[in-house]
């Protein structure tokens, strides 16, 4: 059977797939073999710049961090599909018009339902006041 074009120029792809498999099987090999194997009491300890560490890394946070993705989605990515847009306004028209503003007020009904939800009231201001965020 005759070797088409199409063979050929997957050729040099199947060399380098064969040597990276070759070279992540070496090396995991040689690790397994030249470790040491033994587990040291040490090994466990987090190190904290040269300081043994103290307490316990298991604390109650203040902010709850899926806020930050909310916070990140409403203001970074709205941002750069407004960007996205306004390069390209002039040929999408009045369609495109209708298409953002009703993206921008999705996303600006996302923004008042955090703030309802007290998605804004964290930081030192709200513990001045006595308020703390809701972690729903």
């Amino acid at each position: 059977m005759p070797v088409t074009a199409q063979q050929v120029e997957l050729i040099p792809l199947a060399v380098y797939t064969l040597i990276a498999v070759a070279l992540i099987g070496g090396l995991l090999l040689a690790a397994y073999y030249l470790g040491s194997g033994k587990d040291a009491k040490d090994k466990g300890i987090a190190y904290e710049s040269g300081v043994l560490p103290t307490g316990s890394a298991r604390h109650a946070s203040q902010v709850p961090f899926y806020l930050i993705a909310i916070f990140f989605i409403v203001f970074d990515v709205e941002g750069a599909f407004i960007l996205t847009w306004a390069t390209a306004w002039d040929l999408l028209g009045m369609p495109g018009l209708v298409h953002i503003t009703v993206f921008i007020c999705v996303l600006l009904l996302g923004l008042v339902w955090l703030w309802m939800k007290g998605g804004l009231d964290w930081g030192p201001s709200a513990a001045r006041s006595g308020r703390k965020s809701s972690h729903y």
